[in-house]
């Protein structure tokens, strides 16, 4: 090959590897829309809580029950616990005692829980549910980078108080869960509305 030709072919080459490099410049790349996870979230199918605690209710069969075994934990605390989600509701049971003050330190204890996620929170809703009992429920939603999204609390006033809350064990931000949450959060009101408390 004569150095003429092999001239030719490297200012080819060279052309080509310049034109194929120009195509794919940063003026002409559009980025990829960020992907999300995707969820398959099966019809609901409920089952009643065991007897074993002074509440019952009916709870989504593809969750399971798990004890609460953190060190600061009472008796009747445990977790309604999503394996395919990684997200768990806690419940927090006391007892009243028929003790106005005791009442009213348990509501303001749960209220404070809530409000340490004012930080993060970009919006905090109230709604108040009457429950097929007859008693109310307060659902407080909590929108934003939180570690709880759905809490609620409810109490006959003189024997029972129960608290909720539901939590992700994922570092998945919580816009790209919003179809889990409110997934999940249907368990709670359908939970609120099959609550009993037992004698």
């Amino acid at each position: 090959m004569t150095k003429t030709v092999v001239k030719y072919v490297l200012i080819l080459l060279t052309g080509l590897f310049t034109a194929a490099c120009g195509s794919n410049s940063s003026d002409n790349y559009t980025p990829k829309p960020k992907g999300y996870p995707r969820f398959d979230l099966p019809e609901p199918s409920y089952q009643l809580l065991e007897p074993t605690h002074p509440y019952q209710f009916e709870y989504n069969k593809i969750a399971r029950i798990l004890p609460d075994t953190f060190a600061r934990s009472e008796p009747h605390w445990i977790f309604i616990n999503y394996p395919a989600y990684h997200a768990s509701v806690q419940l927090t049971y006391k007892p009243v005692r028929n003790d106005i003050n005791r009442l009213r330190a348990m509501l303001e204890d749960a209220y404070k829980l809530a409000a340490r996620h004012n930080i993060k929170a970009y919006a905090i809703e109230e709604k108040k549910i009457r429950m097929k009992s007859g008693l109310e429920a307060s659902i407080i939603d909590l929108s934003g980078e939180v570690p709880s999204q759905v809490q609620f609390v409810t109490t006959d006033s003189t024997t029972n108080f129960l608290r909720g809350a539901l939590y992700f064990n994922t570092a998945t931000e919580n816009d790209s869960l919003q179809p889990v949450i409110q997934y999940i959060r249907k368990d709670i009101v359908h939970l609120l509305n099959t609550l009993k408390w037992r004698k």
